[in-house]
């Protein structure tokens, strides 16, 4: 199976790219399952319902959110519309919607797609995401009820993403982290045949401050104070993100290739 993962949608460059690449990446590369996160695509700080119907009109499979899952307040109801929006499975447990599961992809292939946040360095605390999707992989065992299998741990630290990576390997087809916007260059299969990813990096302007315009940024590390708010960056959006084959009876992964197109960043493809 062909799947492509591709990280934080920032602001409208970002919802931009998506929409006029994505189409023909599906078309081309002959894609099976495509994810797509999506927590910052409306103004760099959630995700609206209108932004969430764009993304999958352009051919996403599945939505993540991530920590800013509900910044945008009309996602409360819309995430419980839309089953192809996921937020993370250790978020608040009377949050709407689900964290985890299993869609159909071509052929009539199941693939699961769960999210966790992480614990280190994030703003609040969350429940553990390492037991959350220990959970769902014992339920839908890779190559058995599941041809594929994508988690996606959302976090700040390179070391939990990595562990998490470990933790999955052999049950996942892949493990890719998000939320940092900066993409690592570390895509490989594990020991067990899980591909994995630190971080897929964002699918927004490059010539920024993590996806925002630089100077409030720069102003505020530089004299402790702020001025203005953040605003999303709005030059020309790089794709980037992780594609992956698996192999239709284990679900382990046979190849892995990080993803950079267009805008500012070296280009790389699978």
């Amino acid at each position: 199976m062909k799947i492509l993962f591709l990280g934080d949608v920032m602001g409208r460059a970002g919802r931009a790219a998506i929409t006029a690449r994505l189409p023909g990446l599906r078309r081309d590369w002959g894609l099976d399952f495509v994810v797509v996160n999506g927590e910052n695509a409306s103004a760099g700080m959630g995700l609206s319902g209108n932004h969430a119907r764009a993304l999958l009109d352009a051919g996403a499979d599945c939505v993540t959110l991530g920590d800013h899952a509900f910044d945008q307040k009309d996602m409360m109801t819309f995430i419980a519309q839309e089953p192809r929006i996921l937020r993370p499975l250790n978020f608040a447990k009377s949050a709407p919607g689900r964290g985890a599961a299993v869609f159909q992809a071509a052929g009539g292939r199941k693939v699961l797609v769960a999210q966790a946040l992480g614990q280190v360095f994030m703003k609040r605390p969350f429940d553990d995401p390492f037991s959350a999707v220990d959970t769902v992989l014992k339920a839908h065992p890779l190559g058995g009820t599941a041809q594929a299998v994508l988690i996606e741990m959302h976090c700040e630290a390179t070391s939990e993403k990595m562990a998490m990576g470990h933790w999955c390997d052999g049950r996942a087809s892949l493990v890719v982290g998000t939320h940092t916007h900066i993409p690592t260059a570390d895509a490989q299969i594990l020991p067990g045949g899980t591909g994995f990813q630190g971080d897929a990096g964002m699918c927004g302007d490059y010539n920024s401050v993590i996806g925002m315009e630089k100077s409030e940024p720069m102003r505020r590390f530089v004299t402790g104070m702020p001025k203005g708010r953040f605003e999303p960056a709005m030059g020309e959006a790089t794709l980037s993100g992780t594609y992956v084959e698996t192999d239709d009876r284990t679900g382990k992964a046979e190849r892995i290739a990080m993803i950079r197109i267009g805008g500012r960043l070296q280009e790389a493809r699978p």
